[in-house]
This record gives structure tokens, sequence and C-alpha cells, in this order.
């Protein structure tokens, strides 16, 4: 197995390379031998490309149902990951599995050797498997992993399929909007200042873009450029994510859409924690992350800090106006009857239901209005360029 290290000489100077070894320890074991303050030592992937292939959610959610029925079947923890990661064809999957196997292997707990992949376990993956070691229901907690990530998957797939359509409309709407600005417009200028004639306002202003476009193309590939390197900035600064979620919220066709999304999300990340047994803090924690949208995540972080001095979840909800007070009330029922993680469940399927009417309601909108923007805008256009052509036909030659 090759290990990537990072270490400093005697003399204190920086040093990174590989070694093999057969395990963590002996190359730790080696490289402090040779005299190396060790800093950092990471297994290197085994991968078949120069790029590492991508690992999808749902060859995630695949092997997961595989290893519960493996377990199930009373085949052991490593043998059922020796099993699966033999028959993987994915190669970055193939080499993550197998450390996973080693690390259970060598007596480390499950959740454990899954937290050194978080970019494929991610933290609620994790806290569910600690949950299921704790009480001893790996098999079952496996399954209900399963369901749980292929909702979350199915959801966000319902999302993009219903926005793939504007979206394509939307860029078809530049692309044409751009290609009769910029090839179209111009061949009837020459024209048009031949014959003198007196351009209606609209055939002057297209023009003029026309002209900006072509004579300062670089500076609107510039600021294209800079406007989406801006927006990815923002989205990872604290600021910039407060703006755009904020403003994801308050569109007037898709926010009810993004609202119902984070909540759906978040309460059904809540239920499943509750009901596998994660203590509520982390729960409550890991609803947070899960909400994507900075101001929901605010808002359970202010639910953490109320639970920790022994306020009720519901209690604190109510303050926010991003929760329905039909939702807080459901929860406050939950919270009194002891119930809570049942109606979290059911809560979260009827935002699903929610989500997915609301994307029919709001495609349905969106589609007829893109056309209608991309009709007047080539229309426009249009207009501009038949209006002195009809004046041309009036000149008497």
């Amino acid at each position: 197995m090759a290990f990537s290290y990072i270490a400093k000489d005697a003399a204190g100077n920086l040093l990174r390379g590989t070694i093999d070894a057969e395990d963590r320890d002996s190359a730790l074991f080696r490289l402090s031998r040779d005299g190396l303050n060790v800093v950092e030592v990471q297994e290197e992937l085994d991968e078949a490309h120069i790029l590492p292939k991508r690992v999808r959610k749902s060859d995630i959610i695949y092997v997961t149902s595989q290893l519960a029925v493996m377990i199930e079947t009373g085949i052991s923890l490593a043998d059922a990951l020796e099993g699966i990661a033999q028959q993987e064809t994915n190669p970055t999957l193939k080499s993550v599995l197998t450390r996973i196997k080693d690390q259970v292997a060598k007596g480390d707990d499950f959740s454990a050797a899954l937290a050194q992949f978080p970019r494929y376990f991610d933290a609620t993956y994790v806290a569910l498997v600690r949950a299921a070691e704790q009480s001893g229901t790996l098999a079952e907690m496996l399954n209900r992993i399963a369901r749980y990530q292929r909702g979350e998957l199915e959801a966000r797939g319902k999302i993009r399929a219903a926005m793939a359509y504007p979206a394509v409309m939307a860029v078809l709407a530049i692309g044409v909007t751009v290609f009769l600005l910029t090839f179209i417009m111009p061949k009837f200028t020459p024209l048009f200042s031949r014959r003198g004639v007196e351009l209606p306002p609209v055939t002057q202003l297209m023009m003029d873009v026309s002209e900006n476009m072509r004579t300062y193309w670089y500076a609107w590939i510039a600021g294209s450029a800079a406007l989406v390197v801006g927006f990815a900035y923002a989205r990872r600064t604290s600021w910039g994510r407060r703006w755009i979620d904020a403003a994801k919220l308050q569109c007037p066709l898709l926010g009810k859409v993004f609202q119902k999304t984070a909540l759906s999300r978040s309460i059904r990340t809540l239920g499943t924690m509750i009901q596998s047994g994660v203590p509520m803090l982390e729960a409550i924690r890991l609803s947070s992350a899960v909400s994507a949208n900075y101001h929901y995540e605010r808002t359970w972080e202010e639910v953490e800090n109320e639970v920790t001095q022994g306020n009720r979840i519901s209690d604190v909800l109510a303050e926010s106006p991003l929760f329905p007070n039909t939702l807080v009330q459901m929860i406050r029922a939950g919270e009194e009857t002891g119930k809570l993680d049942l109606v979290l469940q059911k809560v979260s399927q009827f935002y699903d239901r929610e989500v997915e009417l609301t994307l029919k309601s709001t495609t349905s909108l969106i589609e007829p209005l893109l056309i209608c923007v991309m009709g007047a805008i080539v229309g426009t256009i249009g207009l501009a360029i038949l209006l002195p052509i009809f004046s041309l036909s009036r000149v008497p030659h």
C-alpha cells in the first residue's frame, strides 16, 4: 500500500513524499526510524485513471443496501465489505471500501472508519451508523440509511428534472439574443447608413447595443466571467450565503419551492436521527447542515442552543417566520405525546408531496413565461430591423 506523507527532518525542513508499507502504523514506524518528525500520513487511492472516477450518490445507496442484506444473512461486517469491494467496478469506491474493510478488520469501529471518508459518507451517515453500533441494529440501520438517502436522491432528482426545461429555455433565449445582436443586426447597419433613413428609437437602441457588444466583446466576456466567479465566491462566504439564500426564499415563483425543500430535508433528517437513537443535540446539528439554506441553519443553531438550556423545539420554532404555524403545532403535539420521531416522519412526507406539487405548478407557470420573454426579445429585435425597411420601401427612388 502507498502512503503520502508530510514530515520534518532534523533541520526543520518540510518534506513531502510517498512510502510503501503494509499499513499506516508501519509507514509511521519507518518514517520515525529514518529520523523524520511526521506531520501527516494518508493512504493514496489506487486509481486506474489520472483523475479519480466520480462516486455517485446512487453508488453509495447500492453499497449500503448490499451491506444490509449481507449482514442480515449472518456474514460478518469485514467479510461483507471485502465481498462488495471485490465486485465493485468503480476503482475509487473499490479502494475506499477496501480501506474501510482493513480498518474494521483491525478492530476499529465501522463509524470511525467511515468518518475518514466524509466525501462519500457524510456526517448523517456516520451518526446513524454510530447509533446502530451502540444499539446492535446495524443491518436494520443500514436499510434505514438506504431508504433515507434514496428519498433525498429522488427529491433532488425531481427538482432538477422540473427545472431542466426552464433552464434550457433561459440559455436558449440568451443565445438567440446574442446571435441576433452580434451577427444579424450588423448586416443591416450599412444598408440603413447608405440610404440615410431616420432610425426609430428601438432600432437605434438595438444598433447601439449591437455595436457595443461587437466592439467591446472582451469586456462582455470578462464581465460575465466575473459575475460567475463572484457568485461562486459569494456562495463560500457567510455574507454571500445570507444574501443569496434570502433572495432565494423571496423569489416570486421559486421561493415556496426553496422553503419547502429546506423544511423537508431538515425535518426528515431530524425524524430519522431521533428514531434511530441519535442524541437530540447531534440530531438538531445534522438537521441544520442538510437544510442547505443559511437562514434555516441559523434557526436550527438557535434551536440547539435553546434545547441545551432545557427549552422545547416547538417553542423556538414558533418565534421564527420560516416555520409555518401548522408545522410548529404538529411538532409541539409530538413533543407532548413522546412521539416526535413519528410526527416528524409524517411531516416530512407531507412536505415531500408539497414540494412535488409546488414544482409542477411553478414550472407550469415558468415555461410559458419564458416563452413569452423569449418571444418579446426576438420580436423586439425583429421589429427594430423591419421598421427601417418599411421606411425604405416608402422612400421614392
